[in-house]
């Protein structure tokens, strides 16, 4: 195992089998314990010799060190990588089902989420092969062809090929692709589904719209049309200016949380407090962005979807917003719990009255609500403008999600 584009070795990292079960061992390079730039790469990771031991608990969750987990890809990549290797067992009845070992080194290294990069043996970062690169922008509509005929089940070995090792840790189930901007800047390309019932992919850079203009860290979007459909590019956060990589890592690990098990905001609270550069101003961050998730009804707020990045001296920042989206049709009710006292986020009387764990008081709380909802009251303004182009009846399918003014 490796971080940064400079490419410092950290360690070694070996898959384990126990039967059916899989399990990995990794140790720290003595260089690394050494090195003046050294860090904790992962929360599981203690700086110190030895082997470190992880088995998945559940089905859900992951047999790799947690930082490294965070870049497995997601359903939409596993979908993909799955789907390219039956159509190889289709014609060679010698190989094996894949492992978890298998969906993690089949990610593209140039595009793999966060700063840890893989190499073998033979000295060769996985994976970097050629006719896996990274798809430029005027391949969109390539890249989309290729993800309508994956959901259609209609899809060819070259569909397969094209796509393969492109889908990032973030975003989920959707169709996505990362792609090099017009800038040359990595960044994720987010298709329509064939089984959505309405505009997600506006619907998703409107609430990124509105979260800058609440005055939230955010990553930058837009929509682009590609033969008349809407895509939206989402630039990835993890990579400086000039393309050096920044560690990254997601809530849920940072917390060390089991999938299957609920977590409360007042706990990553208290994380950001050990680990952040600037904790009060995270926290604070972290307390406005649960608000803006009940303004505009982001109900799937897993701790998955909210990250850190490394900052140096063994110190983290909040990573950008981002997998923010309107959920007109769902309760609104956050899917994360503010604290293990109050269970779920279900009223704004209920963020006020808890945001002093958050480091504000009670009047200062309100001041935000009532600033953020007058942000939020904006959303029609900015659904119709010409970076998101909604149309007057996606407005009256989205208009349910977006909280009135307070």
């Amino acid at each position: 195992m490796w971080v940064g584009r400079a490419a410092l070795e950290v360690g070694e990292l070996a898959l384990l089998r126990d039967g059916r079960r899989e399990y990995s061992a990794f140790t720290y390079r003595k260089s690394w314990l050494a090195h003046a730039e050294r860090f904790e790469i992962s929360p599981d990771l203690p700086l110190r010799e030895g082997y470190f031991t992880r088995r998945a608990s559940s089905g859900e969750d992951s047999p790799f060190p947690l930082a490294l987990a965070d870049t497995e890809p997601d359903t939409w990549g596993k979908r993909i990588i799955q789907r390219a290797h039956a159509k190889l067992r289709q014609r060679d009845s010698t190989l094996g089902a894949l492992t978890r070992f298998d969906l993690l080194t089949a990610v593209d290294d140039f595009s793999r989420i966060g700063a840890l990069r893989l190499r073998d043996a033979k000295g060769h970062f996985l994976r970097s092969d050629p006719e896996f690169h990274t798809p430029q922008f005027s391949e969109l509509e390539k890249i989309y062809a290729s993800t309508r005929a994956v959901e259609q089940g209609t899809e060819t070995e070259a569909d397969l090929r094209f796509l393969q090792g492109k889908g990032t840790s973030l975003g989920g189930l959707r169709p996505k692709c990362t792609v090099l901007d017009t800038d040359g800047a990595l960044a994720l390309g987010k298709f329509p589904s064939i089984s959505d019932t309405r505009s997600v992919v506006r619907g998703e850079v409107l609430a990124l719209k509105l979260a800058a203009l609440a005055k939230l860290d955010v990553a930058q979007a837009r929509v682009e049309a590609v033969d008349g459909t809407p895509v939206s590019i989402i630039r990835r956060f993890d990579r400086t200016a000039e393309g050096a990589r920044i560690a990254y890592l997601s809530g849920g690990s940072l917390l060390q949380a089991r999938r299957d098990e609920d977590r409360a905001y007042t706990e990553l609270a208290d994380a950001l407090r050990r680990v952040s550069a600037r904790p009060a101003e995270d926290v604070r961050e972290l307390w406005r962005r649960l608000l803006f998730n009940f303004l505009i009804n982001n109900v799937d707020d897993h701790l998955w979807n909210v990250g850190v990045l490394y900052t140096g001296n063994g110190q983290w920042r909040l990573a950008p917003v981002f997998d923010v989206n309107p959920f007109p049709d769902r309760v609104r009710e956050s899917k994360t719990w503010l604290s293990e006292d109050t269970g779920p986020i279900t009223s704004l009387e209920q963020l006020i009255h808890g945001s002093t764990y958050f480091g504000l008081q009670s009047i200062e709380a309100q001041e935000e609500t009532n600033a953020m909802a007058a942000a939020v009251a904006n959303w029609r303004e900015i659904a119709t403008s010409k970076e998101v182009g909604l149309t007057d009846a996606d407005l009256q399918v989205f208009a349910p999600a977006f909280q009135p003014s307070v």
